[in-house]
Formats: structure tokens, C-alpha cells, sequence
């Protein structure tokens, strides 16, 4: 699959099928080799004498002078290498070369390079080029996956591109106490598809025996009550070192407010990059956050390298859980846990990765007799009268537990104990993950909620995993909605399974089936990648009745289904119609009809005159779609405006009239376009508009175009000033989808 924004070809960037996108520069003869991860290709670099050989990417790709690129490769051979972009002006002519650091080692295994650097004044193109330093003649190195391009960062990420990744340098960070700060390029080797990970990695460095730690400049903005989520991958000295991170809040003064530390368990193996986690929920008077990451007892010399670091609002594990990420997924210990009755000992699951549902880390259960215990959540606010859900996932180390009870225990705004409800009892058949729910409907009074596990061992030494625990209000399976003055309806699919697939059918009175669309184009068998599914439809019919038809398909071939309420659509104006594009539906509008199309149908035709026969014989093809004009007005400016955004791409575009107008739903190419006046003073905004309609096929590898997750804190975290984000972006339109210059 193609790296999302590279200006690269996908022949260039996997070296499939061949290696025309590549020329030797330095040093070198090139060829295809195999075994690649972006593809079975790769690209063979091989020295033709001792030294330094390099590669460079045949074309030159369009940069903007003060623009920050990024590049990455992914390498394998018996030396180090380092990756470089070569910035050349607008006749060709090399203006420089910025170069990544060299690799810490070599190694034979895939693993990353990468660099971001500046576009130099007079940087109108740029290639990129491939470097290693051989000992000898006839020595390869191998290249694969190649990225050129803006930055890529995580979604969400309050903190900026080079904090995350210090790609471009270590300033993003300083010392806190006893520590250095660098950067080096370890040999790891990161999955192929892992784009935010680069080569780049932040070094500190302890300066004497003790505590060293380092801090974020960076203070993104937060919202006092709301929840956070830190990250990071730390790479440990040894085993046995203390590596945290930990997220702080500040107030308006930059005073540090709060700070709530989460420790690396000793991992194993320890030469890897191991992803810590830590959240809180930002204080009252907290105004700022920033993220820190240390050793506790170092010695001197012993280094900590951290990559991919983010703080961003801490995700649910289950939609509408009301339970904190802490107490959901233990990442950085038990939270808000406790044993409230029996023998059993609860405590974060060691080592990192051991026994893991979600993230790294489990709430490991012992219990040291055979008896019955019960674990408490901390409280949560809820409201009575409605029913909650409480869903664990537990695994068995071994199957010494006669049964394990979900339930929810229920108390009033004074803290009064109304009791626990009912509860569901499972025996776990296997040592499997499994998810055990419960349900219960809130009491009258009922303020607060904790989730209970009640655990009853069968042996001594039992030890159980708990995690992804949540608990919230439960909601239709599918809900349906009409926006008739938006044009669509949206469906809501709740608690999904994950890594299933799900097929959606809009279902016509007639029983016809059409597949609906989503951002991967027509929503056939796409994977569950949230246990939430929100579809705006925006080509369901106007003024008649459809409801939705969901097909759930599972790993082993199995399938179930769900079906929607039904849902009509309005059209207040009959003399109104809509045009749509499938693709980009914030480009849709709502125009007046001024006269609808007199109706053509071509046919292809070939007329043979037969001697001595009165009729001529006539051969025909299939007679085609139909073809007419549409005449619209526009009764604005911004209508005007609105119409010309809307034809720009050429796309097919989908036209919606009012029932009982004589006229279906009709996929349409729009021809060339007359736009006129209609008469009256200069300053007159209606306009008359002369669209050339010809019927098209429904596009199904169309995808709806979103933010993928955008906000408006993605635009602050990236940019300064208004002006700055202009000089990226030609319209509201590209800010939203993040389609730049």
C-alpha cells in the first residue's frame, strides 16, 4: 500500500515492479533485489570501489522554500548508512544537501532511517538520496519503502512535529536534572506501515549516578477536567533501569499543578522500544501540560532513548465509558482499584507485554487461598433509571477460578451504599482473553456507580488478568437519523466487534439493496477498526422511506446481522433539487431549478442499403443513458461561489430532485457549463446556469474525504499564526481535509 502523502511514486517508493524511479550518484551500480517489506522489491545499491556510494531518486519533486520535509527509508546491509535530501533550484542546479545522522551500527535486518529538514531559499525541487560507506568492491546494501514529503505525525498530538519525533533537532526538550540531551540513530526495527516512526531518536544521557530527567518545552493548552493521555517508546540502558514518563499539568502562571508518573516494568528482551502509557484528568486551576521521562538511579553514562512522544485527550476504551483510561487499562498501575473483601492481592502485570488485552499491561489477581474476593473500581458518576453496561476482559494464568461475577455496585450523591446489582457469574473454559458483561438499570438515586469483579479461586496461588475494563450507559445498537436540511441521514453503529467486518445496505421500499458509502468507498466488508461506527449518508433518497441493513461478518466465515429504523428525507421546496458530490459531500448544494433537462438517449448506429430491398438494414449497439441540460439558478453570491466549488474537479456528481417531479436519482458528468445573467442592475446576484448532464454509473471506489480525525487543535499545534497557516493552504476546504500547497 502507498505511504499517505508521498510525493514519490509507488514504483519509486516499493522498488515494484522495477527500479526506474532510482540512478546511481556516487559510486555505485543499482539493481532489483527481493525479500522487501513495501512489496516483494527492493533496491540493491552496490559499491563499486571502497567508500562512500550513493543513490538518488531520478526525478525531483516540487518544495517550497521554508517548508519543513520529512524523509524515511527503511535499510538492511553490513554498514552504516544515513539518508539526505538534495535541494536543487528551478534550473536544476544543487542549492544543498541535508543529511540524517548515521546509524549508531549496522545491521542486516530491515530498520529505519529518516530526517527532516528545511527547504533552503532558492529550493524549488528536491530528490532524495540514499548513502552508505562500504569497506570494499561489490558490497550491497539494500533499500525499501521510501518517503518524501510533509511531516507525518500522530493524530491528535498536542505536541509539534519535531517534539514528537526531534526529526529536525533536540530542541523541544530540556534538561530537568542531571542529563544531557542528543540524538542518535539506533538500529530498530520499526513495522513497515508504522509512518510516524522515524530513525531519529532523543538520547539523554545521565551525567552522574542518580536521577536524570528530561522535560518538554512545549505547553499545549488543556481543559480543566478532561482526560489526558501520554506517550512514549522508551528504550531502557539495561533491564533493570527505572524509565518513566510522566505527564504534569500547569496553571496560568506555568506553576506545575499536578504530575502523575507512570514506570516502565522491567521489559523482556531489553533492546527493543517499548511503548509507556500514562493519563490523568487535568486539575481545576490547570491551564497547560507538558510531559517529562527519566531514570531513576542511573549511573553515569547509561542512556534513555525515546520516540514517537505524544499527550493528546485520553481515548475511550468502550464508547461512552464513563470509567478514567487509568482504571480501564492499567497501564500505569491499579489507579482507582481496590480489594474491598478477601484474600486476593491486585497489581499491575509484570513484565512490559506479559499479559495484555489492551496496551501492555493486565491488573494481575492472586489469591492465595481457595476463597472468594471482590475487586472495586473507583466511582464514576452515573445516572439512575437508565441501564449500564459493565464489560472486563479476564484471562486466566490457570484455570484454578470456579467463576468470575461482573457487577455493578450503585451509591447516592452522599456516598450512601445502595447496594450492588444482581451481577452476571462466567467459568472461563480455556486460558483465553474473553469479555464479560453485565447489565443492571441504575437505582432511583443513584449518583455514583463502581465496578465490582468477584472472583472465586478453586486452588491456592490463583492468579488471574483483568483489563479493558468499562462501564457505560447503554444505547440502541443502531440508530438512524434524518438531516433534511443537510441532505442526509446518519447512522450510528454501537458496539461493534473489533477486527470483525461490516457490510451497510441502504434497503429501498422495494427491497432493493444499495451499498453505502465511507471513506474507503463503498462500505462492503471493511474491517471494525472502532467498537463506534457514526455514516452520513449523504446519498440516501429525498422523500422516501429506507432503513439501513448492517451484515457483521466474523473471523471464522459466521455472520450476523442488524437492521435500522426507517428514515425519510425531505425536501421543503419542490422547485429545489440537490447537486452532490459522492466524494466531498461539504461541497453539496441546494439549487433552484429553473427548467429540468428534455431528455436524449444516443444509440450507435450503422444503416446498410441492400440492393433490391425496400427497407435499409439497420445495426445497433445498446442504447445509452441519458443526456439532456439542466437550467439552475443561483440566488447568491455565495450560491454562485458554491456552484463553481462544486464542478471544479469534474467529478461525477450525484442530482436529487423532489418525489413525484419525474425524475430519479441520477449519478451525472456535467459538460461544459454557461453561467448568465438573468437581467436587471450589474449588482444583481441571481445567476442562470446551463449544465450539460450525462448519465453515469454509480462510483464505487469513491471514498467520502474527511478530516480523519483533525481538529482545530491539530491547525494550533502546527502553525503560529493565521498567516502562516495561509501560506499552506488555499482554501477552508484543504484546512479541512489537510490537503496542502
Amino acid at each position: 500500500m502507498a505511504i499517505p502523502g508521498n510525493l514519490l511514486s509507488p514504483t519509486t517508493e516499493s522498488v515494484d515492479p522495477n527500479i526506474s524511479g532510482w540512478a546511481a550518484k556516487l559510486n555505485a551500480t543499482l539493481s532489483k533485489g527481493t525479500g522487501g517489506r513495501n512489496g516483494d522489491g527492493c533496491l540493491v545499491v552496490k559499491s563499486v570501489a571502497a567508500g562512500e556510494m550513493q543513490a538518488r531518486t531520478v526525478s525531483s519533486y516540487p518544495v517550497t522554500a521554508g517548508t519543513v520535509y520529512y524523509a524515511f527509508a527503511d535499510a538492511a546491509g553490513v554498514s552504516t548508512e544515513r539518508i539526505g535530501i538534495r535541494w536543487l533550484s528551478a534550473t536544476g542546479a544543487e542549492v544543498a544537501v541535508s543529511w540524517s545522522l548515521t546509524t549508531l551500527t549496522a545491521s542486516a535486518n530491515w530498520h529505519r532511517v529518516s530526517l527532516a529538514a528545511v527547504a533552503p531559499a532558492g529550493a524549488t525541487q528536491a530528490q532524495v538520496l540514499l548513502s552508505s560507506t562500504e569497506a570494499g568492491a561489490t558490497v550491497n546494501h539494500y533499500w525499501e519503502n521510501v518517503y518524501l514529503g510533509l511531516p507525518i505525525r500522530t493524530v491528535g498530538n498536542l505536541l509539534p512535529f519535531n517534539t514528537e519525533s526531534s526529526e529536525l533537532d533536540a530542541s523541544g526538550w530540556t534538561t530537568v536534572v542531571n542529563a544531557t540531551i542528543s540524538r542518535q540513530v539506533p538500529v530498530i526495527n520499526w513495522s513497515v506501515t508504522n509512518y510516524v516512526a522515524g530513525g531519529h531518536t532523543l538520547a539523554m544521557t545521565a551525567v552522574a549516578a542518580g536521577n536524570a530527567s528530561i522535560l518538554a518545552v512545549d505547553r499545549p493548552t488543556v481543559t480543566p477536567g478532561r482526560e489526558y493521555l501520554a506517550y512514549a517508546y522508551l528504550q531502557p540502558p539495561v533491564v533493570t533501569a527505572q524509565a518513566w514518563i510522566e505527564l504534569r499539568f500547569y496553571d496560568s502562571l506555568g506553576n506545575q499543578v499536578q504530575a502523575t508518573r507512570s514506570t516502565l516494568a522491567p521489559p523482556t528482551p531489553a533492546t527493543g522500544m517499548y511503548r509507556q502509557r500514562v493519563s490523568a484528568k487535568a486539575p481545576a486551576n490547570a491551564a497547560t501540560c507538558s510531559v517529562a521521562a527519566g531514570l531513576d538511579g542511573a549511573s553515569a553514562g547509561q542512556v534513555l532513548r525515546l520516540e514517537t512522544i505524544a499527550i493528546m485527550a485520553a481515548p475511550e476504551l468502550q464508547a461512552g465509558t464513563v470509567l478514567p483510561y487509568a482504571d480501564g487499562s492499567i497501564e500505569q498501575g491499579v489507579a482507582g482499584w481496590t480489594v474491598a473483601s478477601g484474600v486476593a492481592a491486585i497489581a499491575r502485570s509484570s513484565p512490559w507485554g506479559d499479559a495484555a488485552i489492551d496496551g501492555s499491561y493486565s491488573m494481575r489477581v492472586s489469591s492465595s487461598t481457595a476463597t472468594t474476593s471482590v475487586l472495586r473500581s473507583a466511582r464514576v458518576p452515573v445516572r439512575p433509571g437508565v441501564n449500564w453496561r459493565a464489560l472486563v476482559h479476564a484471562g486466566a494464568d490457570v484455570l484454578t477460578w470456579s467463576s468470575v461475577t461482573v457487577r455493578v455496585r450503585w451509591y447516592d450523591a452522599a456516598n450512601v451504599d445502595l447496594g450492588a446489582s444482581t451481577g452476571t457469574a462466567y467459568a472461563l473454559p480455556t486460558t483465553s482473553w474473553y469479555g464479560l458483561n453485565s447489565d443492571a438499570v441504575a437505582p432511583a438515586g443513584a449518583t455514583q456507580a463502581a465496578v465490582e469483579i468477584v472472583v472465586a479461586a478453586s486452588a491456592a496461588a490463583s492468579v488471574l488478568f483483568v483489563d479493558k475494563v468499562a462501564l457505560w450507559e447503554v444505547l440502541p445498537l443502531t440508530d438512524v437519523a434524518a438531516d433534511s436540511d443537510g441532505g442526509y441521514a446518519t447512522l450510528t453503529l454501537r458496539e461493534l466487534p473489533l477486527d470483525y467486518e461490516v457490510t451497510v445496505y441502504r434497503v429501498a421500499q422495494d427491497g432493493t439493496r444499495t451499498l453505502v458509502r465511507g471513506p474507503g468507498g463503498l462500505i462492503d466488508r471493511q474491517p471494525i477498526l472502532s467498537d463506534l461506527l457514526v455514516i452520513e449518508d449523504h446519498e440516501a433518497p429525498m422523500g422516501v422511506p429506507v432503513y439501513y441493513w448492517m451484515e457483521i461478518h466474523d473471523l471464522d466465515g459466521g455472520k450476523s446481522t442488524r437492521s435500522s429504523g426507517t428514515v425519510t428525507l425531505t425536501l421543503a421546496d419542490l422547485n429545489e433539487a440537490w447537486l452532490k458530490d459522492p466524494g466531498n459531500p461539504q461541497r453539496n448544494l441546494r439549487v433552484l431549478v429553473q427548467t429540468a433537462p428534455d431528455w436524449q438517449r444516443p444509440i450507435e448506429q450503422t444503416q446498410h442499403v441492400v440492393r433490391g430491398r425496400r427497407n435499409k438494414v439497420v445495426l445497433s449497439g445498446r442504447r445509452q443513458g441519458l443526456e439532456g441540460e439542466l437550467s439552475v439558478w443561483t440566488r447568491s453570491d455565495d450560491e454562485r461561489d458554491a456552484l463553481h466549488q462544486l464542478l471544479d474537479s469534474g467529478s461525477t456528481l450525484l442530482w436529487q430532485a423532489a418525489p413525484g417531479m419525474g425524475v430519479s436519482d441520477m449519478y451525472v458528468s456535467v459538460g461544459q457549463v454557461t453561467e448568465s445573467r438573468v437581467g436587471g442592475t450589474a449588482r444583481e446576484p441571481w445567476r442562470a446556469w446551463s449544465l450539460p448532464l450525462v448519465e453515469q454509473d454509480m462510483p464505487v471506489t469513491v471514498g467520502v474525504g474527511g478530516a480523519a480525525g483533525r481538529t482545530w487543535q491539530d491547525i494550533a499545534t502546527e502553525f503560529d499564526t493565521w498567516d502562516d497557516l495561509m501560506d499552506v493552504y488555499a482554501t477552508w476546504e484543504d484546512v479541512y481535509l489537510d490537503r496542502r500547497r
